[in-house]
């Protein structure tokens, strides 16, 4: 005789825990063992969450599940629960698509959680399905084409377990390792970066991923290997955006390489490993020092307000952090690039900490949907196992 099933739980989930782990709705739900409610208070809660900078993708994850799972929640509510937030627009929006008469009403936005709310009062909604290509294209471009679409210039696709270089004079299989200044790739995908780095053809290539595949480490050792000893170009050039959280820009001491000292420490640590691994001479003023001092004849990091009215040429520039930049900045910028510039963009649009953008709205977007296509432009994102150690590596598998 088998035993009774346990009685299923019925689970109350506030919005701390949603923002802590999003994926303890389906983890408490358990398959179908147990029952999972959220309050409407919680929607609000997360209406207000959503224009913090820092919590916005997450709360686009909560979102995205509780679309994706709605059928299996129980949302609940009560007289109170829109009478609580009349000053919130949305709640007028639904009040008075149910006061206008309307026969079958579709609701039309791409704002989830007024999906949600239009759910509960009984309104149809749709997304608004054109604008689904404007969302965070550098990270769905992945550099790869599918099999059977047409190549874009500069992309790659899988032959026989190879990766192929789609190049404007032909089809370029790589079966081999791309070092550059004693770096070798740990991923294939850090290898294929390499790849259109030194590729002559290509201008501009912006590389998208998260936070430890070694995007600005490659583009350091790589600029290392074309400055120093290719001699492609004269000088290396590093822009970031400064997105501060402390002291302001202007009220820091010194002059404008110790005023850009607190933004840029992690690249002059890099700079420094890599010229352990090879010594990088020229790029430092006297490379016996015990504390090293750049170049600026030959490497200068500078602040984007530094840039406007340059005209960069015969140089290696790379645009750290383009995810935090504007459209109208990536243009004033990339206007700057004269004769004889390879530039490389990085970035992560997931991580966007610029209060006037967003994951979609953003420099590094912008990029790959204007210049995708272009025969001396290429995108690629970083992906795989293995990243700047194996602390990094651990948090990547595990999702932390």
């Amino acid at each position: 005789m088998s035993e009774p099933s346990a009685p299923k739980k019925n689970y109350v989930l506030d919005t701390n825990v949603l923002i802590e782990n999003p994926e303890c709705l389906l983890n408490l739900r358990n398959g179908a063992e147990n029952n999972i409610f959220i309050p409407y208070h919680v929607l609000m809660e997360l209406e207000g969450l959503k224009k913090t900078p820092k919590l916005r993708h997450i709360v686009s994850k909560v979102i995205q599940l509780l679309m994706e799972h709605r059928d299996k929640i129980t949302f609940i509510k009560n007289e109170k629960s829109s009478s609580q937030f009349t000053d919130i627009v949305d709640n007028h929006i639904l009040a008075e698509i149910n006061s206008g008469g309307i026969e079958n009403p579709i609701l039309v936005t791409n704002d989830r959680i007024l999906q949600l709310q239009a759910g509960l009062a009984g309104i149809n909604s749709e997304e608004l399905r054109d604008s689904k290509p404007f969302e965070s294209e550098s990270q769905r471009y992945t550099g790869f084409v599918e099999d059977g679409q047409p190549p874009v210039p500069n992309s790659f696709s899988w032959r026989e377990g190879k990766p192929v270089l789609h190049a404007p004079d032909g089809d370029k299989v790589i079966g081999y390792s791309c070092e550059v200044w004693n770096i070798k790739p740990r991923t294939v995908y850090q290898n294929l970066a390499l790849e259109l780095i030194c590729s002559q053809h290509i201008d501009l290539v912006s590389i998208q991923s998260e936070a430890g595949y070694g995007k600005t480490y490659l583009a350091l050792a790589a600029a290392l290997y074309a400055v120093q000893e290719k001699k492609l170009y004269d000088k290396i050039f590093v822009l970031k955006p400064t997105i501060e959280i402390g002291a302001k820009l202007g009220y820091l001491p010194g002059d404008v390489s110790e005023k850009m000292e607190p933004y840029m420490k992690y690249i002059y640590d890099l700079l420094v490993k890599l010229h352990k691994s090879r010594a990088a001479n020229k790029v430092f003023l006297n490379p016996n020092d015990d504390i090293l001092r750049l170049n600026p004849k030959k490497f200068e990091i500078l602040p984007l307000a530094y840039v406007r009215g340059m005209n960069i040429e015969n140089a290696f520039v790379i645009i750290d952090e383009a995810q935090n930049l504007s459209r109208t900045e990536v243009r004033a910028i990339l206007t700057r690039m004269g004769e004889g510039v390879k530039c490389l963009c990085l970035g992560d649009t997931s991580q966007v900490d610029n209060p006037y953008l967003n994951e979609a709205n953003n420099g590094l977007n912008w990029i790959v949907r204007k210049f995708k296509g272009f025969p001396n432009y290429a995108h690629i994102v970083l992906k795989g196992d293995k990243s700047r150690g194996p602390i990094t590596d651990m948090v990547l598998k595990s999702r932390l």
